[in-house]
């Protein structure tokens, strides 16, 4: 039985990623995580007692702390999810990007290569490319053209891992995936936010035009799309792991108030974002052709699903906003400190 060492893994994807591993029964699982304000552990409520799962509190750009728990753990595989990763945040103040997203992922491979780790998996995003016109698709040989303050962080990440693997023929590979969605994101981002505010007949604030595109791809795709090149992913590679879903952010607002049966006058254009790129697609024949893989879920049916998650889990996301799941550490790790 192979351990795993997942770091982020109280955000989103990570904790939908850890609860795939762990319902297969064939890995132990570390969350490495150091729960600012997007980790949460009630996330992973669930899973907390299963005997194959372990977390750790620490910071990834606290050499120390990570030293102390690959020490601890010995992983075999590494899958670096860990990242500030909201592009108005890093607008407003790009420094704990650059630690945590530059730093934080030398710091792992630092660490990682020392104790030689099988495989490092680093997920990234998409936008580290910069942005499209109104036709093509992000390829693994698009040139990187990063546009905010956290896709310039991304970026870095990115080439530290590719100098991992050519100057030390470290083993590890990358992924970069489109806009993900579904259970358990944080309500900062754009579906859990408008989901959230028409249920309270709040204003739906949509940058600019709304006519901007992005890719979108249900969580749990991209997650099997991980562990699919954490398996089979050549040592050294980029894989590009899309949903083939591309829709404008006005078209995606408005079929989430069809859902919720609200009125499209909830919707308020404002003040388009600095340096908002116009579009995002993903040509995903990479990993669909060398690896297997390819995304189960169909957009609008996924939506629709993600939808009825918020609904039933309305006092997730109320404690998530009041900023009270940030208690829920001290009240179950307290005894095991």
């Amino acid at each position: 039985m192979s351990k795993i060492l997942v770091t982020g893994g109280a955000g989103f994807i990570g904790s939908n990623f850890i609860r795939i591993l762990i319902s297969e029964g064939q890995h132990q699982v570390v969350n490495l995580d150091a729960l600012t304000y997007a980790g949460n552990l009630e996330s992973l409520e669930d899973v907390a007692e299963d005997p194959n799962y372990s977390f750790v509190r620490a910071d990834i750009a606290n050499r120390q702390e990570v030293e102390a728990a690959f020490e601890s753990h010995k992983p075999d595989i590494v899958v670096h999810l860990a990242a500030e990763s909201h592009v108005d945040r890093s607008v407003l103040d790009a420094s704990a990007f650059v630690r945590s997203n530059v730093l934080g992922t030398q710091v792992l491979l630092d660490v990682a290569r020392a104790i030689g780790v099988d495989r490092f998996v680093h997920v990234s995003t998409d936008e580290v490319y910069g942005s499209l016109g109104d036709t093509g698709a992000f390829t693994e040989e698009t040139p990187l053209a990063p546009n905010s303050p956290y896709s310039a962080s991304k970026t870095a990440s990115d080439l530290f891992v590719r100098a991992a693997w050519h100057t030390h023929k470290f083993p590890s590979v990358t992924t970069r995936c489109s806009n993900n969605y579904g259970p358990y994101q944080f309500p900062e981002k754009l579906i859990p936010l408008m989901i959230m505010n028409a249920l309270e007949d709040k204003p739906l604030p949509v940058y600019g035009d709304g006519k901007n595109v992005r890719d979108w791809i249900y969580v749990t795709d991209h997650c099997h799309g991980i562990k699919t090149v954490m398996e089979s992913g050549r040592d050294g590679e980029v894989y590009n792991i899309g949903g083939k879903a591309e829709k404008q952010n006005i078209e995606v607002v408005k079929t989430l108030l069809s859902n919720l049966g609200k009125s499209e006058d909830l919707i308020t254009f404002v003040k388009d974002r600095p340096g908002h790129d116009l579009r995002y697609a993903i040509d995903n024949s990479k990993i669909c052709n060398e690896l297997g893989w390819e995304p189960a879920h169909s957009f609008e049916k996924a939506l629709g699903e993600t939808v009825e998650w918020y609904l039933a889990n309305k006092s997730w996301c109320d404690r998530v906003r009041s900023g009270a799941y940030m208690d829920y550490y001290d009240k179950q790790y307290s005894q095991r400190l």
